[in-house]
């Protein structure tokens, strides 16, 4: 089965505020950028998966995300993230009716092509499915099968949302890098150890030489 995927990519300007520990306002845009851009490189680079559709308003990322490959859906109808997904959703099958659709963070700057690709091969399995994040609190994936509706829930608690949703807890070993997510600085730390992408490294460097 051959996915499409919607990535929702919020304000550079506004993205991340729970890494102000760790980054200040100077560094946060560009590091919510490098993680997408590592993210859907990673993601385009997946076997299982045929297109990537971003959804964001902001300009930045548009652009250098469409260069790495990604359509661009404008942020519609503006009712927040899970209304934003489930319009990428309804574009992408506009042009590809019978389409497998899932929802992936942008978040992921760890993300393995391979990893993700297991994921995928186990959520062709049922109608829906996610996978939890690494904290067991959240949802990093969410699909939908050919003719199901997504139906997003992302938010506090998805992971227990998605479940009684219906959708199908994937527990699949081995996939770290499709769990971990960036939040926290903690989380930077956890995603730098897996082994993250070159543009989330180089930015990451900043923060360490502005640490010396």
């Amino acid at each position: 089965m051959q996915w499409s995927l919607v990535v929702p990519v919020k304000s550079l300007a506004r993205a991340k505020s729970r890494l102000a520990d760790t980054a200040d306002d100077a560094v946060r845009p560009d590091l919510a950028l490098a993680f997408a851009l590592d993210t859907v490189a990673a993601a385009l680079a997946c076997p299982a998966v045929a297109d990537v559709a971003v959804v964001t308003d902001d300009l930045r990322a548009g652009r250098e995300l469409a260069a790495l490959g990604a359509a661009v859906v404008p942020d519609e109808p503006g009712g927040g993230l899970n209304a934003a997904l489930a319009h990428a959703a309804a574009a992408v099958r506009a042009a590809r009716a019978e389409s497998a659709v899932a929802a992936l963070n942008a978040d992921l700057p760890a993300l393995r092509p391979a990893e993700l690709a297991r994921v995928l091969e186990r959520a062709a399995q049922f109608p829906r499915a996610f996978l939890p994040d690494a904290a067991a609190i959240g949802t990093t994936l969410l699909t939908a099968a050919p003719g199901r509706e997504l139906r997003p829930a992302f938010g506090p608690d998805s992971r227990n949302r998605h479940r009684a949703s219906g959708a199908v807890e994937l527990r699949p070993a081995g996939v770290d890098s499709v769990r971990q997510d960036v939040d926290t600085g903690d989380d930077l730390r956890a995603a730098l150890a897996l082994g993250v992408g070159a543009r989330t490294a180089a930015t990451a460097a900043r923060l360490l030489i502005a640490g010396q």
